[in-house]
């Protein structure tokens, strides 16, 4: 049976590595290009095509999904058929959904009681200015709803320069949140990997001189962290939350104690595995052996 990673290319270092962990542990790794994934529907059940090729779900041990944010969409498309044949995914299609929707992961946090930072959501002009101080005055941060790797993340330190991205960015279709700045975490951040029940490991990354988004593909570079238990209980309950056993959780070092930012259903570990020297993507290929074990079981819910 194979373990199919979702990836739309077999080159990437996340990709690689699940690949070597699998075959390190005499599985049969597959990468499949969600994008060449044709669905069909048809009476008497969902079928899937991969470059011309049908998909057998009996010879699937479980699927791994590395969805890019740009593809959201179709590769929640191809979660959703998988899970209707009856196939392991480890991350389905409505956790993953609830990742890269930002407000609604908050909304999820914040009512779970996890400390976020403030954040408000408004579409007139005119209530821009009270939104503002209600998430601590300026200087603020400008977030896309949907964006990831710190594009689409803005810093404003007038209202004029709020009111002048937003009237952009609202003219080009797009919902924007306006989030409390936590000066004392300016520049630097948390990310903590969570596989299953744990977290596996930590980094704090710090933003390169005059970039105020930690980042490591915007330049931020990352140094180990021994993460302290109430970050680590944080990010947990933060990824089972969303519903996620693979997650990386950003989180700030706020002076009343971690504040979550986000939470990345597919997140990269090379930073990680680099910074920590740990076989992280071994961890991850057994969360998903274990979990496709015991949906297969009937004692764990697929994916959801």
């Amino acid at each position: 049976m194979a373990l199919v990673i979702l990836s739309r290319n077999p080159k990437l270092y996340s990709t690689r590595r699940l690949v070597a962990a699998a075959r390190a542990r005499r599985l049969a790794p597959r990468v499949l290009d969600t994008l060449r994934c044709d669905l069909l529907l048809e009476r008497g059940g969902p079928r899937l095509f991969h470059r011309g090729v049908e998909l057998r779900p009996a010879g699937v041990l479980v699927v791994i999904p590395r969805i890019g944010a740009s593809i959201t969409g179709y590769g929640l498309s191809v979660l959703n058929q998988l899970d209707l044949m009856g196939v392991p995914v480890l991350g389905g299609a409505a956790a993953i959904g609830r990742s890269r929707d930002k407000l609604r992961a908050l909304q999820l946090m914040a009512a779970a009681g996890l400390a976020i930072p403030r954040t408000a959501l408004c579409r007139y002009r005119d209530e821009v200015p009270a939104a503002v101080e209600l998430v601590g005055g300026l200087p603020c941060i400008i977030k896309l709803v949907r964006g990831t790797q710190g594009v689409g993340v803005m810093i404003a330190s007038t209202m004029a320069e709020v009111t002048g991205l937003l009237d952009t960015l609202w003219t080009l279709g797009q919902e924007i949140l306006i989030q409390e700045l936590v000066k004392e975490s300016r520049g630097r951040d948390v990310r903590a990997l969570v596989i299953g029940d744990e977290v596996v490991a930590a980094m704090r990354r710090t933003a390169r001189a005059g970039e105020f988004r930690s980042n490591i593909h915007r330049g931020g570079a990352a140094t180990r962290l021994e993460l302290p238990a109430d970050y680590a209980r944080a990010a947990v309950k933060a990824a089972r939350v969303v519903g996620l056993q693979v997650a990386g959780v950003d989180l700030l070092e706020a002076s009343g104690g971690p504040m979550i930012m986000e939470v990345n259903s597919s997140p990269g570990f090379e930073g990680l595995e680099r910074a920590t020297g740990l076989d992280i993507a071994g961890r991850y290929v057994d969360e998903a052996v274990a979990f496709a074990a015991a949906t297969r079981a009937g004692t764990r819910k697929a994916s959801s």
